[in-house]
């Protein structure tokens, strides 16, 4: 007791030193190094006093209560719990713990199994029981502050600190100490530090009300576009975007010296069509942002920083989008991904804008089909993008693919036994190995493009294809060493089969689908008719901020107040699987022959309501063994999601293990019979 008195006398100084301290472990978990936390207490000293400072001034509420020894163990394992799923979280993923995630808190274990081993997952439960019992020992025997509690003291002066430290948040800003723009999320915690980057993503999101908002504004600024001509009539061609995991020109890096052009194919592509430069929301990440604003519209600059709203509004609401606005036009559309469908939740928001399929990795026969860090390759993206033209007979497609090939994080040793192209010149070894595997890795992803024009070339509809990268690679790039200084862009060619005029044009992506609708005679939708009208006019970005604010946040004056999409009942995968038969191979290991139609990788048989190994022969056959089918036994096939959390993707394809046909029991056929 009487160290916890001392203690008392000298706690603010401990609270600043043990605040410090405690960052510093935070940031060298996140960091996953000593060194690197300590590069960066150093390096930027007046950011780190700023997030020790925030962690300090969450502390003072101590003082407002007796049991002053559990309030503060109880805020540094809050604090470094933080730090600790950040660490873990960043050890499997390229994007920081931010607070969209917070809602994966809700289910523990499921966070617990997504990003750690089995043996991970003991040591967690190991470390949070004994977190638990130490709050409960403090609770039970823990001291308490046997002063007098001067409320009339302490609230005023704990709340003079939160508005000092209110006040130092705005003058860092102003000085640009920190920032609150996130043009990369990964790299904006490595710049402001976890806590500050932390409470920014939980706090700023959104669009922010702007000051003349009203009906009277809104019906002025569709005013302005009435200089738009009427959509024609007639047939439609096919509109399809591809968008190219992480794909740029290598040869705009000035210090790289590369054996051979790596995207020959994309280049002359550029020559021959509508091309330019394309500005993208974010750098090395962020491919779900891009995404959003070619399909939406909508620019991600009005939002919070690093905010993604497939994460945050978009699972609240549908948003216009050219799936919605064109589906007015006959118009089927259709989502294809050569990664899990989970991957930045895009089962549950394709739905919200409109998509009527959605074909992921998991749908697909060549889903094995890996490159050396076992990203699918982007070849087995043609046969699903014609497979979608083709399941319409009498209506046009829109067709948004993502490709995955080209993501990283790229090996800083060797990893390819054989490639066509080399690359020197970067000012590491390691350097020069990323950049190498990342090369030839866009090369066969050039090779893609060339088959795909092929094919679509001789297509019997027209068809219309903007390709582009979302992001530039994440290798430490900076404005000096790209040859545009920019790097907020990569590059587009807008393909065709019918003869479109070739105009260049350097486009957000936010503006992209509006100038494939201008050009093929489509002027419909909210958002899109606004940058047909407005595309570099006077107050475009103010007006269009405050066009965002009203369609997602505001009264929805633009659609008389109500909106009027409805969440798409999306199917996954263009087809369903079929189970057809069942037929006994070995009676000795009892292995079993499944039948059917449509059957990926990712099909997996439960029996009885239980998952079962399953080996996939070709996609008509599955094969299990190891247990022999009994009477009433209850086989399914289901597809089964590719994430660590493995969960199915589609309804239950059943057969019963015995048949009934006139009273008469009819066993499982054999090889023989």
């Amino acid at each position: 007791m009487k160290w916890y008195d001392i203690c008392n006398r000298i706690s603010l100084l401990l609270h600043a030193l043990v605040s410090a301290a405690g960052y510093f472990l935070i940031e060298a978990i996140s960091r996953h190094s000593f060194t690197e936390a300590w590069d960066f207490m150093t390096g930027r000293p007046l950011v780190f006093a700023y997030n020790a400072a925030l962690i300090f001034t969450s502390s003072l509420i101590v003082y407002l209560f007796r049991r002053r020894c559990f309030i503060r163990v109880l805020l540094v394992m809050f604090w470094l719990l933080l730090g600790i799923i950040n660490g873990v979280i960043l050890a499997t993923r390229v994007t920081p713990f931010t607070g969209p995630d917070l809602h994966l808190l809700t289910d523990g274990m499921a966070l617990l199994e997504k990003y750690l081993p089995k043996w991970g997952v003991i040591v967690a439960l190991i470390v949070l029981g004994l977190f638990a019992l130490t709050l409960l020992a403090l609770i039970v025997k823990g001291p308490k502050f046997k002063g007098k509690l001067k409320y009339r003291w302490n609230i005023p002066l704990v709340l003079a600190g939160f508005v000092l430290f209110a006040g130092v948040t705005q003058l860092a800003l102003e000085k640009r100490v920190l920032s609150n723009y996130f043009g990369n999320i990964a790299f904006a915690y490595e710049d402001y530090g976890y806590p500050y980057c932390l409470g920014v993503t939980i706090f700023d999101t959104g669009i922010s009300c702007p000051r003349d908002y009203s009906e009277k504004e809104i019906k002025r600024i569709e005013k302005t576009e009435e200089n738009l001509p009427e959509t024609r009539e007639g047939e439609y061609p096919n509109i399809i975007f591809l968008q190219l995991e992480s794909f740029f020109d290598p040869e705009l890096v000035n210090y790289l010296e590369i054996s051979e052009d790596p995207i020959p194919n994309f280049r002359k592509l550029m020559k021959e069509y509508t091309s330019g430069y394309y500005k993208v929301p974010s750098v090395g990440a962020g491919t779900a942002n891009t995404e959003f604003e070619s399909i939406t519209g909508m620019s991600l600059r009005y939002f919070g920083p690093g905010e993604y709203p497939y994460k945050s509004i978009l699972k609240e609401t549908t948003c216009e989008s050219a799936p919605y606005v064109l589906g007015e036009l006959g118009y089927s559309s259709h989502a294809i991904h050569n990664n899990e469908a989970n991957f930045y939740g895009r089962r549950s928001i394709f739905p919200n804008l409109g998509f009527d399929t959605f074909t992921s990795a998991e749908y697909m026969p060549e889903e094995d089909d890996k490159n050396p860090l076992g990203w699918t390759r982007d070849r087995v993206l043609t046969d699903e993008i014609l497979k979608c033209l083709d399941s319409t007979e009498d209506q046009p497609d829109y067709v948004y693919t993502i490709s995955v090939q080209g993501h990283g994080a790229y090996p800083e040793e060797p990893e390819l036994e054989e490639h066509e192209i080399t690359v020197t010149g970067s000012p590491t070894a390691s350097k020069n190995n990323q950049w190498e595997y990342y090369v030839n890795q866009i090369h066969e992803m050039d090779n893609f493009v060339k088959e795909l024009t092929d094919r679509l070339e001789d297509y019997p509809e027209d068809v219309v294809l903007v390709m582009y990268g979302d992001h530039l690679p994440t290798m430490g790039l900076t404005v000096e060493d790209v040859d545009n200084k920019y790097l907020f862009q990569t590059q587009y060619v807008m393909w065709d089969n019918f003869g479109l005029e070739k105009k260049d044009v350097n486009l957000a992506a936010y503006q992209m689908a509006a100038e494939v609708l201008d050009r093929v005679g489509i002027h419909e939708g909210t958002v899109f008719r606004y940058h047909q009208a407005r595309r570099n006019t006077k107050n475009y970005q103010v007006d269009l901020e405050t066009l965002q604010y009203d369609l997602l946040y505001g009264e929805q004056h633009s659609y008389e107040g109500e909106n009027p999409f409805k969440r798409t009942k999306m199917r996954l995968g263009l087809y369903d699987v079929t189970l057809d038969g069942v037929s006994l191979v070995s009676a000795w290991d009892h292995t079993y022959r499944i039948t059917g139609t449509n059957f990926t990788p990712s099909s997996q048989v439960k029996l009885n309501g239980e998952w079962y190994d399953t080996i996939y022969v070709n996609p008509t056959t599955l094969m299990i063994s190891g247990t022999e089918l009994e009477d009433f036994d209850r086989l399914s096939v289901v597809q089964r999601s590719n994430s660590s959390t493995r969960k199915a993707l589609s309804k239950s394809y059943d057969r019963s293990c015995y048949m009934l046909f006139d009273e008469n029991k009819w066993k499982l056929p054999t090889e023989d019979n």
